[in-house]
């Protein structure tokens, strides 16, 4: 299982994708909600969490793609109960507090792996969007 804003879909997200395939069978991905993108990271995504779900789905990398729960963050992993969660090289929301969710939900065999960088100085939705210019 991974989490993701996935905006601006690019080689850096499929390689995050492909990096977690290797780890397990079945990939779930769980797309971080409009709002919550918003309260994150102070701005509007460019793609709505409908778009960001299909960009991800076309890719053909995921088993299972969803949109995260606006009550509660970790309900996707108390859901689905996964052996995996892959984590961004970067990824800090939401993980302070992982693995004391994992334990409380009895998921204390479920794996926190992070994962390696792919070319940041290119794919990074921060600084595609300063290319892009918006």
């Amino acid at each position: 299982m991974i989490f993701g804003t996935f905006d601006l879909f690019h080689q850096g997200h499929q390689n995050f994708l492909k990096q977690t395939r290797a780890y397990g069978d079945y990939l779930i991905v769980v797309i971080a909600r409009d709002q919550t993108v918003l309260e994150i990271k102070k701005r509007k995504s460019l793609n709505n969490e409908n778009k960001r779900l299909k960009n991800v789905l076309k890719s053909g990398l995921a088993d299972k793609v969803i949109l995260g729960s606006l009550d509660n963050k970790y309900q996707a992993i108390q859901e689905f109960r996964p052996d995996i969660i892959c984590l961004g090289y970067d990824q800090k929301n939401f993980i302070d507090k992982l693995e004391a969710e994992l334990e409380k939900i009895g998921l204390n065999k479920t794996k926190i792996i992070r994962l390696k960088a792919f070319k940041p100085e290119i794919f990074k939705a921060s600084k595609l969007r300063l290319k892009l210019k918006i």
